[in-house]
């Protein structure tokens, strides 16, 4: 018998060049979107509330903890993906209304013609860049916002004026008075990226937390940290669920611990404002 074909990917060439492709997932159940080679989310159109990548399911523990279980929430999401998140919000919190800025025509189409939202699920999705959308968001959501994640890359960076004290006032201008920011920033030796951006958000938004991997957050190694931020103080008991929550070994960096990790670091602004840094090639070597 002849070798049979493996089908290529769906895939879907970008503005800049780069290719977006939706591959099976090598390690588990459903797929992952890959941009330019980079693995950027992972969707499970079966279970919406599996979150492979650690940081999402982080995110989705703090989520988990917002308002009451299974309430509705208003939610705004900078950066599609695959739309991972709005997935597991419409799935643990039915009726939730959400909005997902993404500046990628291209990639929206690729997505939601492989892996379909669910049906009625009330989610918009605007294209355009994330910061210029935050001002043409409906009026009426201003100060209304339960949720807002930032979460945008271009290719395996985050652009820089997506890291400014100018952008996360904007941000922080749509969320509620107990509404939460979450911001995943991803960086590696030294942490230098990392602290800057804690001290940006901490400028705008005082009542802050860092989630993450022990040794990303020692600075040991590439990786992610999800930064959660709010204009009222972040609830004491949410700490010991974030940590139960996972994935393991996890750290809450708080207070005194979060003061230290980010000494000496300036607010970022937007004439100072860098794009986060690019990891190593062989970090997603399969």
């Amino acid at each position: 018998m002849g070798r049979r074909d493996t089908p290529e990917p769906p895939s879907a060439r970008l503005s800049s060049g780069v290719i977006a492709r939706i591959v099976p997932a090598p390690y588990t159940s459903g797929y992952e979107l890959e941009v330019d080679g980079t693995p950027q989310s992972h969707v499970d159109p079966d279970d919406p509330t599996y979150l492979s990548f650690e940081y999402v399911a982080r995110m989705g523990a703090v989520i988990d903890r917002l308002k009451l279980p299974g309430q509705p929430l208003t939610a705004v999401h900078l950066g599609a993906g695959a739309l991972t998140i709005p997935r597991y919000v419409e799935a643990t919190r039915p009726g939730s209304r959400q909005q997902v800025v993404e500046i990628e025509p291209a990639l929206i189409d690729l997505v939601r013609e492989h892996l379909p939202l669910p049906r009625g699920a009330a989610i918009r999705i605007r294209i355009g860049d994330a910061r210029a959308a935050l001002a043409k968001l409906p009026p009426a959501m201003t100060g209304q916002v339960d949720l807002l994640v930032s979460d945008v890359y271009s290719g395996a960076q985050t652009p820089a004026h997506l890291t400014s004290v100018e952008f996360y006032r904007a941000a922080a201008r749509m969320l509620a008075p107990d509404g939460v920011l979450l911001v995943n920033v991803a960086d590696g030796a030294g942490l230098a990226f990392a602290r800057g951006q804690v001290a940006t958000v901490r400028a705008v938004l005082p009542h802050a937390i860092v989630l993450a991997e022990v040794q990303v957050l020692k600075g040991r190694r590439f990786g992610n940290l999800v930064i959660a931020a709010s204009p009222s103080p972040l609830p004491t008991q949410w700490l010991p669920r974030l940590l139960a929550a996972g994935p393991h070994p996890a750290k809450v960096a708080e207070g005194a611990e979060l003061d230290e990790f980010e000494r000496g670091a300036p607010p970022v602004t937007d004439a100072s404002a860098v794009d986060s840094p690019k990891p190593k090639e062989s970090l997603f070597e399969r």
